[in-house]
Protein backbone atom coordinates (compact mmCIF):
# COMPACT_ATOMS: atom_id res chain seq x y z
CA UNK A 1 0.00 0.00 0.00
CA UNK A 2 1.25 3.76 -0.84
CA UNK A 3 1.98 5.54 1.78
CA UNK A 4 3.27 9.83 2.06
CA UNK A 5 2.76 11.41 5.14
CA UNK A 6 3.82 15.28 5.53
CA UNK A 7 5.61 16.90 8.19
CA UNK A 8 6.67 20.37 9.18
CA UNK A 9 9.40 21.67 11.52
CA UNK A 10 8.09 23.78 14.36
CA UNK A 11 9.58 24.78 17.50
CA UNK A 12 12.14 21.65 17.55
CA UNK A 13 9.82 18.92 16.44
CA UNK A 14 8.36 17.53 13.27
CA UNK A 15 5.09 17.62 13.00
CA UNK A 16 1.77 16.53 10.47
CA UNK A 17 0.73 18.87 8.06
CA UNK A 18 -2.35 19.27 5.73
CA UNK A 19 -2.37 19.18 2.29
CA UNK A 20 -4.30 22.13 2.41
CA UNK A 21 -1.27 23.97 4.07
CA UNK A 22 0.91 23.50 1.32
CA UNK A 23 -0.50 26.26 -1.03
CA UNK A 24 0.78 29.54 -1.90
CA UNK A 25 4.37 28.24 -1.19
CA UNK A 26 8.20 27.87 -3.01
CA UNK A 27 10.40 25.24 -2.82
CA UNK A 28 13.98 26.86 -2.26
CA UNK A 29 15.86 23.35 -1.64
CA UNK A 30 15.00 19.68 -1.80
CA UNK A 31 16.43 16.34 -1.98
CA UNK A 32 15.63 12.92 -1.55
CA UNK A 33 16.61 9.37 -1.54
CA UNK A 34 15.54 6.09 -2.05
CA UNK A 35 15.65 3.78 1.42
CA UNK A 36 15.61 -0.32 1.18
CA UNK A 37 15.27 -2.08 4.22
CA UNK A 38 16.63 1.05 6.34
CA UNK A 39 19.55 1.15 3.81
CA UNK A 40 20.50 4.06 1.55
CA UNK A 41 23.49 5.38 -0.96
CA UNK A 42 25.36 7.57 -0.20
CA UNK A 43 23.18 9.92 2.40
CA UNK A 44 26.17 11.98 3.29
CA UNK A 45 26.06 13.61 0.05
CA UNK A 46 22.48 14.39 -0.34
CA UNK A 47 22.70 15.86 3.31
CA UNK A 48 25.52 17.73 1.94
CA UNK A 49 23.66 19.27 -1.58
CA UNK A 50 20.32 20.25 0.81
CA UNK A 51 22.40 21.94 3.32
CA UNK A 52 24.61 23.93 0.97
CA UNK A 53 21.39 25.81 -0.25
CA UNK A 54 19.52 26.11 2.75
CA UNK A 55 22.11 26.84 4.83
CA UNK A 56 21.75 30.59 3.67
CA UNK A 57 18.02 30.48 5.17
CA UNK A 58 18.12 28.38 8.08
CA UNK A 59 20.62 28.28 10.87
CA UNK A 60 22.64 24.99 10.71
CA UNK A 61 21.96 24.11 13.75
CA UNK A 62 18.34 24.01 13.22
CA UNK A 63 18.68 22.01 9.97
CA UNK A 64 20.78 19.58 11.83
CA UNK A 65 18.15 19.13 13.99
CA UNK A 66 15.53 18.96 10.97
CA UNK A 67 17.94 16.44 9.47
CA UNK A 68 17.65 14.05 12.43
CA UNK A 69 14.63 14.35 13.08
CA UNK A 70 13.74 13.50 9.40
CA UNK A 71 15.83 10.12 9.07
CA UNK A 72 14.49 9.04 12.56
CA UNK A 73 10.91 9.00 10.97
CA UNK A 74 12.05 6.69 8.07
CA UNK A 75 11.00 3.25 8.76
CA UNK A 76 13.70 0.01 8.62
CA UNK A 77 11.43 -1.68 6.52
CA UNK A 78 10.48 -1.65 2.83
CA UNK A 79 11.14 0.68 0.50
CA UNK A 80 10.60 4.57 0.61
CA UNK A 81 11.41 7.96 -0.74
CA UNK A 82 11.53 10.52 1.61
CA UNK A 83 12.21 14.10 0.39
CA UNK A 84 12.99 17.17 2.55
CA UNK A 85 12.28 20.64 1.34
CA UNK A 86 13.10 24.34 2.32
CA UNK A 87 9.86 26.38 1.10
CA UNK A 88 9.20 29.41 1.35
CA UNK A 89 5.82 30.87 1.72
CA UNK A 90 4.16 33.59 0.25
CA UNK A 91 4.66 35.55 3.53
CA UNK A 92 8.23 35.09 3.23
CA UNK A 93 9.15 32.81 5.93
CA UNK A 94 11.05 30.20 5.87
CA UNK A 95 9.70 26.02 6.66
CA UNK A 96 10.98 22.93 6.26
CA UNK A 97 9.22 20.02 5.50
CA UNK A 98 9.84 16.53 5.30
CA UNK A 99 8.04 13.98 2.99
CA UNK A 100 7.80 10.21 3.86
CA UNK A 101 6.62 8.92 0.67
CA UNK A 102 6.58 5.01 -0.56
CA UNK A 103 9.08 4.36 -3.57
CA UNK A 104 7.45 3.88 -6.70
CA UNK A 105 8.19 0.98 -8.93
CA UNK A 106 12.08 0.92 -9.77
CA UNK A 107 12.91 0.91 -13.48
CA UNK A 108 15.72 -0.84 -15.35
CA UNK A 109 15.64 1.03 -18.69
CA UNK A 110 13.73 4.01 -19.82
CA UNK A 111 12.92 5.76 -23.21
CA UNK A 112 13.89 9.11 -24.11
CA UNK A 113 12.62 12.56 -26.42
CA UNK A 114 14.52 15.31 -26.82
CA UNK A 115 12.66 18.30 -24.79
CA UNK A 116 11.23 20.83 -27.67
CA UNK A 117 10.62 24.91 -26.79
CA UNK A 118 12.39 26.98 -23.70
CA UNK A 119 14.55 25.53 -20.90
CA UNK A 120 12.25 25.28 -18.16
CA UNK A 121 14.71 25.51 -15.54
CA UNK A 122 15.27 28.92 -13.83
CA UNK A 123 17.87 27.72 -11.11
CA UNK A 124 19.77 25.10 -12.93
CA UNK A 125 22.08 24.04 -10.12
CA UNK A 126 19.83 24.08 -7.15
CA UNK A 127 17.32 21.44 -6.72
CA UNK A 128 14.17 21.82 -5.69
CA UNK A 129 13.08 25.24 -7.17
CA UNK A 130 12.10 23.19 -10.89
CA UNK A 131 10.83 20.48 -9.70
CA UNK A 132 7.36 21.02 -10.85
CA UNK A 133 8.46 22.34 -13.91
CA UNK A 134 10.46 19.28 -15.07
CA UNK A 135 7.72 17.22 -14.32
CA UNK A 136 5.68 19.58 -16.22
CA UNK A 137 7.85 18.98 -19.42
CA UNK A 138 8.55 14.92 -18.69
CA UNK A 139 4.78 14.76 -18.95
CA UNK A 140 5.12 16.33 -22.33
CA UNK A 141 7.01 13.78 -23.66
CA UNK A 142 5.06 10.98 -22.25
CA UNK A 143 2.19 10.91 -25.44
CA UNK A 144 5.60 10.26 -27.47
CA UNK A 145 6.32 7.07 -25.52
CA UNK A 146 8.89 8.64 -23.59
CA UNK A 147 9.49 8.67 -19.61
CA UNK A 148 12.30 10.95 -19.63
CA UNK A 149 12.86 14.62 -21.75
CA UNK A 150 16.52 15.44 -22.28
CA UNK A 151 17.46 19.19 -22.11
CA UNK A 152 19.80 20.58 -24.38
CA UNK A 153 22.22 22.94 -23.74
CA UNK A 154 22.43 26.06 -25.81
CA UNK A 155 19.37 24.42 -27.82
CA UNK A 156 22.29 21.93 -28.86
CA UNK A 157 24.10 20.08 -26.75
CA UNK A 158 23.15 16.94 -24.44
CA UNK A 159 22.95 18.48 -20.23
CA UNK A 160 20.64 16.71 -18.51
CA UNK A 161 17.26 14.73 -18.20
CA UNK A 162 13.83 16.21 -16.55
CA UNK A 163 14.91 13.82 -13.15
CA UNK A 164 17.87 11.99 -14.43
CA UNK A 165 21.20 13.08 -15.16
CA UNK A 166 23.16 11.60 -18.30
CA UNK A 167 26.10 9.23 -18.85
CA UNK A 168 27.77 7.12 -21.82
CA UNK A 169 29.86 4.43 -22.87
CA UNK A 170 32.11 5.30 -25.96
CA UNK A 171 34.46 1.59 -25.97
CA UNK A 172 35.52 1.41 -22.49
CA UNK A 173 35.85 5.28 -21.48
CA UNK A 174 32.50 6.61 -19.40
CA UNK A 175 31.17 9.86 -20.84
CA UNK A 176 29.32 12.64 -19.79
CA UNK A 177 28.13 16.48 -20.19
CA UNK A 178 30.95 19.22 -19.30
CA UNK A 179 31.64 19.97 -15.90
CA UNK A 180 30.79 23.89 -16.89
CA UNK A 181 27.11 23.30 -17.94
CA UNK A 182 24.56 24.32 -15.81
CA UNK A 183 22.72 21.50 -14.03
CA UNK A 184 22.10 19.56 -10.94
CA UNK A 185 24.83 18.17 -9.39
CA UNK A 186 23.55 14.18 -8.96
CA UNK A 187 24.98 12.40 -5.78
CA UNK A 188 24.40 9.04 -7.93
CA UNK A 189 26.26 10.37 -11.11
CA UNK A 190 29.23 11.64 -8.49
CA UNK A 191 29.23 7.84 -7.05
CA UNK A 192 29.06 6.27 -10.59
CA UNK A 193 32.35 8.20 -11.52
CA UNK A 194 33.89 7.84 -8.24
CA UNK A 195 33.03 4.10 -8.63
CA UNK A 196 34.88 4.23 -12.26
CA UNK A 197 37.94 6.08 -10.90
CA UNK A 198 38.41 3.68 -8.09
CA UNK A 199 38.77 0.78 -10.56
CA UNK A 200 40.90 2.54 -13.15
CA UNK A 201 37.89 3.20 -15.93
CA UNK A 202 38.67 6.48 -17.85
CA UNK A 203 35.98 8.94 -17.72
CA UNK A 204 35.91 11.46 -20.08
CA UNK A 205 33.72 14.97 -20.55
CA UNK A 206 32.41 16.14 -24.21
CA UNK A 207 30.14 18.66 -25.36
CA UNK A 208 27.71 16.57 -27.38
CA UNK A 209 24.11 16.57 -30.03
CA UNK A 210 22.06 13.72 -29.64
CA UNK A 211 23.27 13.02 -33.13
CA UNK A 212 26.59 12.36 -31.78
CA UNK A 213 25.52 9.79 -29.41
CA UNK A 214 24.80 7.40 -32.26
CA UNK A 215 25.67 3.70 -31.41
CA UNK A 216 26.85 4.82 -27.44
CA UNK A 217 25.36 2.90 -24.31
CA UNK A 218 23.53 5.39 -22.68
CA UNK A 219 22.18 5.78 -18.93
CA UNK A 220 20.26 7.96 -17.17
CA UNK A 221 20.87 8.21 -13.33
CA UNK A 222 19.05 9.20 -10.45
CA UNK A 223 18.71 8.53 -7.04
CA UNK A 224 15.60 6.36 -7.46
CA UNK A 225 16.34 4.09 -10.00
CA UNK A 226 20.19 3.97 -9.93
CA UNK A 227 20.98 3.82 -13.28
CA UNK A 228 18.50 2.95 -16.19
CA UNK A 229 19.57 2.25 -19.22
CA UNK A 230 18.22 4.07 -22.35
CA UNK A 231 16.47 1.82 -24.84
CA UNK A 232 15.01 4.03 -27.78
CA UNK A 233 15.91 7.93 -27.77
CA UNK A 234 12.09 9.24 -29.83
CA UNK A 235 13.50 10.37 -33.42
CA UNK A 236 16.89 10.32 -31.67
CA UNK A 237 20.22 8.79 -31.83
CA UNK A 238 20.13 4.72 -32.62
CA UNK A 239 21.54 3.31 -28.81
CA UNK A 240 23.50 0.17 -27.87
CA UNK A 241 23.56 -2.03 -25.32
CA UNK A 242 26.76 -4.07 -24.14
CA UNK A 243 25.47 -7.57 -22.61
CA UNK A 244 26.22 -7.53 -18.95
CA UNK A 245 27.68 -4.26 -18.49
CA UNK A 246 24.55 -2.48 -16.76
CA UNK A 247 23.75 -5.59 -14.72
CA UNK A 248 27.16 -5.27 -13.01
CA UNK A 249 27.46 -1.97 -12.77
CA UNK A 250 23.59 -1.93 -10.80
CA UNK A 251 24.87 -4.45 -9.00
CA UNK A 252 28.19 -2.04 -7.78
CA UNK A 253 26.26 0.58 -7.34
CA UNK A 254 23.65 -1.23 -5.09
CA UNK A 255 26.80 -2.36 -3.14
CA UNK A 256 27.06 1.26 -1.98
CA UNK A 257 23.54 1.10 -0.01
CA UNK A 258 24.65 1.75 4.02
CA UNK A 259 22.15 1.20 6.83
CA UNK A 260 21.09 4.63 7.94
Amino acid sequence: MSVSSIYRWHEGALLPLDYCDMTDVAIVAADSWLVVDGAVRAIGLHRERFFATASAVVERVELDAFWEAAIALIPGEESWFPRVELQRRVTGSPLLVFRLRSAPRLDRSVVVATHVGPDPRTEPTVKGPDLERMLRARSAVQPLGAGEGVLLADDAYVAEGTTTCLLWWRGDILCGPPAEFDRIDSVTVRSVLALARALGIDTFEEAVTPSELDGVELWALNALHGIRIVTHWVDGPELSELPGRLGMWRARLEALRKPL
